[in-house]
């Protein structure tokens, strides 16, 4: 195709377009929506409207993070084996990680927090897919608006996620001594975390563990620190690097 014919016909922009790439692109479509779901019953879980049950909300937007774990597990890896091998590499999917933590906290007792990582994994990948549908819409200055603050705010998005990760591992063993919790939630979570910290696209789970580890040693080394409180600080963290499962090689 010619230039001088790429200019009698650019590209269809509007509402039908923005349809009929929304039905050619099925999969990414219901992505969007189950990520648009999360965000929606987590706020509606956190400001209660329209006589919801907050409780209810919390549920559905676990739901939402998990139906939309398993649509992109299934875009990853199509076939399903009844074989070791596809059961390590699926272990291996970040978004395996997520099914498992959005099945845990719906059977487990609700705790807020969980929802935090799920809502900004929803709202940070929701906005790529937005970005398309905005430049089918033909508004094409909010697309291009939302992607710069999608691309300023990634990082920071992303180190709050792991941080989150890493704080909920103290507070499902609170939640269980407290009465609230149920035993099986700090065991399934610490296998959750260690998932994560191996994850081979993400390695903020690690960077957060990395940057604990230099803050602690910095206060447990302060000049005139209690000997007591130095040896409690380097015990932490010995423990935790035995904890830590082996990082596998990237491919």
């Amino acid at each position: 195709m010619s230039e001088g014919d790429t200019n009698r016909n650019p590209p269809r922009q509007g509402f039908q377009a923005a349809i009929s790439h929304m039905l050619e692109n099925k999969v990414d479509s219901l992505l969007w929506l189950t990520r648009l779901g999360t965000m929606v019953f987590t706020i509606f879980s956190m400001i209660p409207l329209f006589g919801i049950n907050p409780y209810t909300s919390y549920q559905r937007a676990l739901m939402s993070s998990a139906a939309t774990s398993a649509l992109r597990l299934h875009q990853r890896m199509p076939r399903i084996q009844f074989t070791r091998e596809f059961g390590a590499l699926l272990l291996m999917e970040d978004s395996c990680h997520y099914l498992l933590y959005s099945i845990l906290f719906i059977i487990s007792s609700p705790i807020t927090l969980s929802l935090l990582p799920v809502f900004l994994f929803a709202v940070l990948h929701s906005v790529h897919y937005s970005v398309v549908i905005l430049n089918k819409l033909g508004q094409l200055n909010l697309a291009r608006s939302l992607a710069e603050a999608a691309e300023n705010h990634q990082r920071n998005i992303l180190k709050l996620v792991a941080f989150t990760e890493v704080c909920l591992m103290p507070v499902t063993v609170i939640w269980l001594l407290s009465g609230k919790g149920s035993l099986l939630a700090p065991f399934a979570y610490y296998r959750f975390l260690t998932f994560r910290y191996a994850s081979r696209r993400n390695p903020y789970t690690r960077n957060v563990f990395h940057e604990m580890r230099i803050v602690i040693e910095a206060f447990a080394n302060t000049p005139g620190r209690n000997m007591t409180l130095k040896n409690m600080c380097n015990k932490i963290i010995n423990y935790t690097l035995y904890l830590a499962p082996p990082i596998p090689a990237q491919q």
